[in-house]
């Protein structure tokens, strides 16, 4: 969406929840945007602290998780179950929902979608579809 922008990235989430809670219009992501920032009520008091939520960063080997890229895979992970992209993804999702919820089944789907990435930006290719499904199918046992 914003591609290696990360302060307009963050700007926008900023602005959807700012817009939600402020009961403004939203397009259709920024609904999408500010439903998933509802759902995680964690994360509320960092959004309203505009400047730190867009100057800090989170590291992993300090055992931080980014809220905007925690965020961002609830995001891709629901428009891929609506696109069926990869194809097989909108079962998955679907029976994950019916056994767990949707943000837990969500969560359980999210290590995947990141090592994909992750394997995908670290190899220089695109990612490969069939580990990924692989992979979400162990997450569904």
């Amino acid at each position: 969406m914003f591609g290696h922008d990360r302060d307009g990235m963050r700007r926008y989430y900023l602005q959807c929840w700012k817009k939600f809670q402020q009961k403004q219009p939203l397009d259709a992501l920024g609904q999408q945007v500010a439903q998933v920032i509802a759902e995680h009520p964690e994360y509320h008091k960092l959004l309203e602290q505009t400047d730190a939520a867009l100057q800090r960063d989170y590291l992993p080997e300090n055992g931080e998780t980014n809220p905007f890229l925690h965020m961002g895979l609830h995001l891709g992970i629901r428009e891929q179950a609506a696109t069926n992209r990869p194809v097989g993804i909108s079962e998955i999702y679907r029976q994950l929902v019916i056994q767990y919820g949707t943000l837990d089944a969500e969560h359980r789907m999210m290590d995947c979608l990141a090592e994909s990435i992750w394997l995908a930006q670290r190899n220089q290719t695109a990612p490969d579809e069939a580990a990924y499904l692989d992979c979400l199918k162990k997450a569904s046992n």
